[in-house]
């Protein structure tokens, strides 16, 4: 009984969403046609409803591209701060 518990276990550990790459569940989610459901208005006509997993799926896309975009901009800032301090650096070297 033991061994069996150990490999529920295992597999419930591995299904952590943090690990997985966003834009591969979203395409995952997609393909199984479960990002979205169909339903009918009261007018007859059909309507598409995003499911809840996808929405989340795509919202931890949005976070991951706001965290790369502030390391970039870091990036940015401090290279343009030792350029700035190169260019200074040589204009002084050249007055001497």
């Amino acid at each position: 009984m033991s061994t069996i518990n150990s490999m529920y276990k295992k597999t419930t550990s591995t299904l952590n969403s943090t690990n997985k790459n966003p834009n591969r569940v979203a395409g995952g989610l997609r393909a199984q046609g479960v990002d979205h459901y169909t339903i009918i208005d009261e007018s007859g006509s059909e309507r598409q409803i995003p499911s809840q997993k996808y929405v989340e799926n795509l919202e931890e896309k949005i976070r991951m591209y706001e965290q790369r975009l502030s390391r970039l901009e870091k990036k940015m800032n401090q290279l343009t701060y030792s350029n700035n301090t190169l260019t200074n650096e040589i204009s002084r070297s050249k007055n001497y």
